[in-house]
């Protein structure tokens, strides 16, 4: 197992200074994000992959509090449309990746093309080692030509799953989540895991993130850390006047 993938709750940060320091990053990606859509230099991709019920979705809805929509994309991807299934495996993805002084985020991706069929073993071994190759390549071609791609496994546990899974059948409010595909991959837990592993080290030209997903606050808190220093590397600056017609006096 990849060493780096076995992060835990970390007993050492007080929730609420946490929660708190949070928001305020959570408040400067938006005012970054808008001054990205306005520069219109780069773009931020961001791709989220773990198993059912690590909370992509929640994670999004939080990350993305306050920015703008104007200059924000979300694709889920699901399993495969019979017209998706008849092309490529990147044909569905590469139309979603996002142009420049957009935000884009990923839940799930391209990576379910490696995931799904090697665990359910529908292709011959050589076939997903092409897609490694193919994997790594189109990553590289995204940053080449301005995308900042940023992968991030949310890391939950066995026991936390069970607990959001079972929460799905309890709760009225989250019966729309529950899938029962869900349990038939839950009972294949450590397979996904094994297949993970196998991608971490076979597509890290760009590296992976490893986040704690067991408990929101501190899985949205790390995820927001690596956002906001990514923006704020970037270096972003408002765009001059354009207009020499008129002058302040």
């Amino acid at each position: 197992m990849n060493d780096m993938r076995n992060v835990t709750f970390d007993k050492n940060l007080d929730k609420e200074k946490t929660k708190t320091e949070t928001k305020a990053m959570l408040k400067e990606i938006g005012d970054l994000q808008y001054q990205m859509y306005a520069e219109s230099k780069r773009s931020l991709l961001i791709i989220l992959q773990g198993l059912d019920a690590s909370g992509k979705d929640g994670l999004t809805r939080g990350l993305l509090d306050y920015c703008n929509p104007v200059g924000l994309m979300v694709q889920s991807f699901k399993k495969p449309t019979p017209l998706e299934y008849s092309h490529d495996f990147l044909w569905r993805v590469h139309p979603h990746v996002p142009p420049r002084g957009v935000i884009q985020v990923f839940i799930r991706s391209h990576y379910e093309d490696i995931l799904v069929p090697t665990v359910e073993e529908l292709f011959p071994p050589e076939k997903i080692e092409e897609r490694f190759q193919i994997i790594n390549g189109f990553e590289k071609l995204l940053e080449q030509n301005g995308t900042r791609v940023l992968k991030f496994f949310l890391n939950v546990s066995k026991e936390a799953q069970l607990e959001r899974l079972n929460e799905r059948l309890e709760n009225p409010e989250k019966y729309w989540k529950h899938n029962d595909g869900d349990w038939d991959t839950r009972s294949r837990y450590d397979e996904y895991q094994k297949v993970y592993d196998t991608i971490f080290d076979r597509c890290n030209y760009i590296p992976w993130h490893f986040v704690p997903a067991d408990t929101n606050w501190q899985k949205l808190h790390y995820v927001a850390k690596v956002v906001h220093k990514t923006l704020k590397d970037f270096d972003l600056q408002w765009p001059p006047l354009k207009s020499e017609k008129f002058t302040t006096k």
